[in-house]
């Protein structure tokens, strides 16, 4: 796997950003920003064969990708789960990928909400010996439900925090999402900084409306500078919907860092 980096960068989420291009031609409009890592959703509908060509081409890290979308607070699904991140280790590995990001699935109406935390950490503690020595770190998306994620179970950073503390393994942690906790619970610098340690990816977008990190309500460059001071090495995945032109928006980005 790659070495620890010196300081946090951003990837660009080229589903997202770049979603009307083949990954192939994404990768090379990414490079061309200056950026130098890139992620995405699903590895398994993607030509792998061409994104590891793209990558080496361009000199180019893959930041992250998805593990299957399967529920994590429904004990009737978690073998499906932990196969499914089986799969999802063997391919991070291949595309030497450090990270995979996991949803936890919908809430379950009518189960103690309890219920199904429990059965949340209990499917993670057995995940965590999955990504034993696997060189992986997996990381739990809390999400919004009031405008994007209708039904969706994590929904707040500070439950996400305490399911890793029970978990309590170095090879799970959370993907913080400026844009999704802005919306979810805000206090967003005070939140990401006073748990940094268990924080193993971000995702940034504007809000409102998901667009350029340059749009909204956010001030991402102040963002960005209380990550910095922390001990944070990682990646800042953008993630977001482009209303202006994309490689001048992600070029804007990357002079911030």
């Amino acid at each position: 796997m790659t070495s620890p980096l010196p300081h946090f960068q951003p990837s660009v989420c080229i589903d997202a950003v770049l979603g009307e291009l083949d990954s192939a031609d994404a990768i090379a409009k990414v490079a061309s920003t200056g950026i130098q890592a890139f992620e995405f959703w699903g590895w398994w509908d993607k030509d792998l064969d061409a994104i590891e060509t793209a990558r080496d081409q361009h000199s180019m890290q893959i930041s992250a990708c998805c593990t299957k979308f399967v529920s994590l607070v429904d004990p009737a699904t978690r073998a499906e789960y932990l196969d499914g991140l089986g799969e999802s280790i063997s391919a991070a590995q291949r595309l030497k990928c450090p990270t995979l990001i996991s949803q936890v699935g919908d809430f379950r109406v009518g189960v103690d909400r309890q219920e199904q935390h429990d059965c949340l950490v209990e499917g993670l503690q057995s995940a965590a010996k999955l990504l034993d020595q696997s060189g992986i770190t997996l990381v739990i998306e809390p999400l919004n439900e009031r405008i994007d994620h209708a039904g969706y179970y994590l929904v707040r950073s500070d439950e996400a925090f305490e399911i890793i503390d029970q978990v309590d393994s170095e090879q799970v942690k959370v993907v913080f999402d400026i844009y999704h906790q802005q919306i979810s619970e805000g206090h967003v610098i005070a939140n990401l900084t006073e748990n940094i340690a268990k924080i193993g990816h971000f995702h940034a977008a504007g809000n409102p409306g998901r667009h350029e990190l340059t749009r909204g309500e956010l001030n991402y460059p102040q963002i960005f500078d209380a990550i910095r001071k922390t001990p944070y090495a990682g990646y800042v995945g953008l993630e977001y919907w482009p209303l202006d032109d994309a490689l001048d928006g992600l070029k804007q980005v990357a002079g911030w860092f």
